[in-house]
C-alpha cells in the first residue's frame, strides 16, 4: 500500500512541475506570481517529504539533495512577489541550490539513469544561467534560451521521481 506522504510528494511534484512551467509562459505578472507561488509551496512540501523518505531509507546523500533542492525552492518562493526583475537575486541563489540538489540526488543510482541524466542536464543549464547573471547578463527567470531551457528537463526529472515514488509502493 502506498503511503500518504508518498502520494502527497507525488502530487506536490506534479503541481510544481505543471504550474512552474505554465508560469514561465503567461504574460500576466499577477498570474505568473500566483502560479509560481503555488508551484513553490507544492515543491517545498514534496521535497520535505522526499527528504524524510530517503533519510529513513538510509540514503543520506539523496536526502540531503532533496533538502538542498528544498532550500533553493524556498529562496525562489521568497522572490516571487517582487516581480521578475526584483526577484533575480533570489532566483540566482535558488537555481544554484536547485543545481546542487539535483546533482546530489542523482549522484547515486537510486533513480534510473534517464532521470539522473535529465537532472544533470537541468543542473548544468541552471548553473550556466546563474553564472551568466552573476557575470552581468540581463537574464530573467523567463528568458530564453537560458534559463528557460532548463525547465523542461527539470519537469522530466520530476516525472521520473513521481514514477519512482509511486512505483516503489506497489
Amino acid at each position: 500500500m502506498r503511503s500518504t506522504s508518498d502520494t502527497i510528494a507525488a502530487i506536490g511534484l506534479a503541481i510544481g512541475g505543471a504550474l512552474g512551467l505554465a508560469g514561465t509562459f503567461v504574460s500576466s505578472d499577477a498570474l505568473r506570481e500566483t502560479l509560481w507561488t503555488i508551484d513553490g509551496v507544492a515543491i517545498v512540501v514534496a521535497a520535505a517529504l522526499l527528504t524524510l523518505k530517503y533519510q529513513r531509507l538510509g540514503n543520506d546523500l539523496v536526502a540531503a539533495g532533496f533538502l538542498t533542492f528544498l532550500a533553493g525552492e524556498a529562496l525562489l518562493l521568497a522572490g516571487n512577489a517582487a516581480g521578475l526583475q526584483a526577484s533575480v537575486p533570489c532566483y540566482v541563489g535558488g537555481i544554484a541550490l536547485w543545481a546542487a540538489g539535483l546533482v546530489m540526488v542523482s549522484a547515486q543510482n537510486t533513480f534510473a539513469l534517464w532521470m539522473r541524466l535529465t537532472a544533470f542536464v537541468s543542473a548544468v543549464l541552471f548553473v550556466a544561467s546563474a553564472a551568466m547573471i552573476l557575470w552581468g547578463a540581463p537574464l530573467l527567470p523567463t528568458s530564453a534560451p537560458l534559463p528557460a531551457a532548463g525547465y523542461p528537463f527539470l519537469v522530466l526529472t520530476f516525472i521520473g521521481w513521481i514514477w519512482t515514488v509511486l512505483k516503489s509502493e506497489r
